[in-house]
């Protein structure tokens, strides 16, 4: 799922018809006093970045007059919200408020739907799953035929079960309506409207909206200038984007995923972290935090990619600074271990003498398994590497693999920093 900023997704809205407050997406002080001067009435600055609770986290502040919204926008841009610098503000007006709902289409993944469900809330501007469980009555849902979609007739006889004003009943059934076409165009896996706000004169406006589309589609909307197409609460790093350009991006070739588990890397004890598949490689993960190890990255080389696509990979994670390179790679079903061989002895025969010491775990199992232990164990003899090597007895034995992890990198780390 690719998310798109709140500006954004209101654009998308706008299009198909909705209500939204007037507004302009800034990036200096001076641009949001002239915006502020246009709207001509009090205004809301919000920091466009990925975050939920903006408002209690200092992302959200209000301006009586454009002098006061340059102010705010000074206090905002370049700060940090929920660790998210804030590089963009949207000034709107603020709207008078009567009551909130909310209105959202999502895909389900459950076993029962496997597609698009509406839901619809009397309660706005609150957590929904909150609402749900302490007043039912206040949530209705509705799966959709992505084909057919709503048509205002049966949206309405939806909304009649809601604890709902009757003023703005047909408006909401239009929005919804309107929301769907907004969910279909853009290929979304959620469209949702939290708060849907109604007016003091009964009009409904979306005061605020999340937009995330799927990742495979993000070609078709170059307008939202989507770097790297992934579920991700911030902006991709200049490594992500680098990793994807190289990698990923126009190479179908099985999966060459690599992701920083933080932006910026203080301190040591920071582990490379490479898997195949999940399952097996979280398990890992778990044993090696649970000894004091920082996870520095995440990568995924499953689905039998070349050897190639799994060096880059490999590359891209010795680009951190880490105190240790962890191969957990156990695929019995659909790939030749063979090519992740070539890819870990041509990597690490580049690091070696530039990282004399360093410790290296890889437990490599699955198809080719025995002719892919010889290749490594022929390309890195001689290496000045602390490896080991390890194939299918270990892949459930991660305590023991996380042991001899932190056994060697205490020695690397006495040997680096003397202590």
């Amino acid at each position: 799922m690719a998310r798109v900023y709140e500006y954004q997704g209101k654009e998308a809205l706008k299009e198909v018809g909705i209500t939204t407050p007037r507004s302009g997406c800034v990036e200096t002080p001076e641009d949001a006093v002239e915006v502020a001067r246009q709207i001509g009435k009090e205004v809301v600055l919000k920091a466009q970045v990925w975050a939920t609770g903006r408002f209690k986290a200092g992302g959200i502040k209000f301006a009586n007059t454009p002098e006061e919204a340059g102010d705010q926008a000074r206090q905002l841009l370049g700060s940090k919200v929920k660790g998210l610098e804030v590089k963009q503000i949207l000034v709107e007006e603020k709207v008078e408020i009567k009551k909130e709902l909310y209105a959202g289409i999502i895909i389900s993944d459950s076993l029962k739907v496997k597609g698009a469900v509406l839901i619809v809330s009397s309660e706005g501007g609150v957590d929904l799953e909150e609402v749900a469980s302490e007043s039912p009555e206040k949530v209705v849902k509705m799966n959709l035929d992505y084909a057919d979609g709503i048509d205002v007739k049966e949206a309405k006889k939806l909304l009649g079960t809601l604890p709902i004003d009757q003023a703005y009943l047909d408006e909401l059934a239009d929005i919804i309506c309107k929301l769907f076409s907004t969910f279909k165009s853009y290929d979304a896996t959620a469209v949702e409207i939290n708060p849907l706000v109604v007016t003091s004169d009964n009009k409904l406006i979306a005061a605020d909206c999340r937009l995330t589309i799927d990742d495979n589609s993000t070609f078709k909307h170059p307008q939202f200038g989507i770097k790297v197409p992934r579920d991700m609460d911030r902006p991709a790093t200049e490594l992500e984007q680098i990793a994807w350009d190289m990698i990923e991006e126009g190479d179908y070739r099985g999966t060459g995923y690599f992701m920083q588990m933080v932006p910026t890397y203080e301190g040591r004890s920071w582990i490379g972290f490479q898997g195949i598949g999940g399952g097996g490689a979280m398990l890992g993960a778990s044993a090696f935090i649970n000894r004091g190890f920082k996870i520095a990255n995440y990568a995924d080389t499953s689905g039998d990619p070349t050897a190639s696509k799994v060096y880059m990979v490999i590359k891209s994670i010795f680009s951190l600074p880490i105190d240790a390179y962890v191969l957990m790679g156990s695929c019995l079903a659909n790939q030749e271990q063979w090519h992740h061989a070539h890819a870990v002895v041509k990597a690490l025969r580049e690091e070696a003498d530039a990282r004399p010491g360093l410790p290296v775990i890889l437990l490599l199992a699955g198809n080719k398994e025995k002719e892919s232990h010889e290749i490594i164990q022929n390309g890195l003899e001689g290496l000045p590497l602390r490896w080991e090597l390890y194939g299918r007895d270990y892949i459930y034995n991660t305590d023991y693999i996380a042991d001899r992890v932190e056994d060697l990198v205490r020695q690397y780390q006495l040997e680096k920093y003397g202590e």
